[in-house]
């Protein structure tokens, strides 16, 4: 009994001694990352990481991999650490890019039936439900800060994603199209519609193409809702936070 006692004793302070330590994570993050992407995860050299999703590490599995294994040929793997050290600078990782929690005044269940009666889905996806013409929202209130979903609702085009491009293109025969750029060569352009429409175009035979800088089909709210009805939509947009 006693053998079977002390086994289990042992495999629990293994156990406890394999759990990611974010802040041992973080001395060795700051002696051996932080040259290339800055002390706090900034960037640098290397990509910044403090940022709640991450493109060559989707997952923690994906994390540890690159902070061990490196990503040729620039970023050299850290054969030196332990596996249990590998945790921790990837926990310390992950925190860098978690939002502080905020306390909200509106009411996110309310929020949601605003969001559905407005039809905000008719241009937004949350968890596969709803149309991609416009940005996905699902885990936005992971990325974005309430005042950040805030301005994006007052003022959509003050705060346009990353990449984003609302273009305008007019062939030489046939009706002018708007839309979002899906994709884009020295000779073609790819748009999608706001009826979920996809256009490819050959550049040599339009007549007139024009990348509306600073332009969303988004409209703005600013003054057609009532400040409870903001604080709802704010609250609903920031309680979608998916599981990173």
């Amino acid at each position: 009994m006693w053998r079977w006692t002390l086994a289990v004793a042992l495999a629990s302070q293994a156990l406890a001694q394999t759990e990611p330590d974010p802040a041992a994570g973080r001395k060795i993050f700051e002696s051996q990352c932080a040259l290339c992407h800055g002390q706090t995860g900034g960037g640098g050299r290397g990509p910044a990481l403090s940022r709640p999703k991450l493109a060559k590490a989707p997952d923690d599995a994906a994390l540890r991999s690159v902070i061990s294994e490196g990503i040729p040929p620039d970023m050299p793997g850290a054969w030196q650490l332990h596996t249990s050290e590998v945790s921790s600078v990837a926990a310390y990782v992950r925190s860098l890019g978690a939002l502080p929690p905020e306390i909200l005044p509106g009411d996110a269940t309310r929020g949601a039936r605003f969001y559905e009666a407005k039809g905000c889905a008719g241009c937004h996806m949350v968890a596969g439900k709803g149309e991609g013409f416009g940005p996905e929202l699902t885990g936005i209130g992971a990325r974005r800060s309430a005042a950040f979903l805030r301005q994006a609702v007052l003022k959509p085009s003050a705060s346009l994603p990353e990449g984003f491009q609302y273009v305008a293109v007019t062939p030489a025969s046939g009706a002018a199209v708007r839309g979002i750029r899906v994709n884009e060569d020295s000779f073609t352009i790819q748009l999608k519609d706001a009826g979920g429409r996809f256009h490819s175009f050959r550049k040599p035979e339009l007549k007139d193409l024009r990348r509306l800088e600073k332009e969303t089909p988004m409209p703005s709210y600013e003054g057609q809702l009532a400040a409870a009805e903001l604080d709802d939509l704010v609250a609903y947009l920031a309680s979608l936070k998916e599981k990173l």
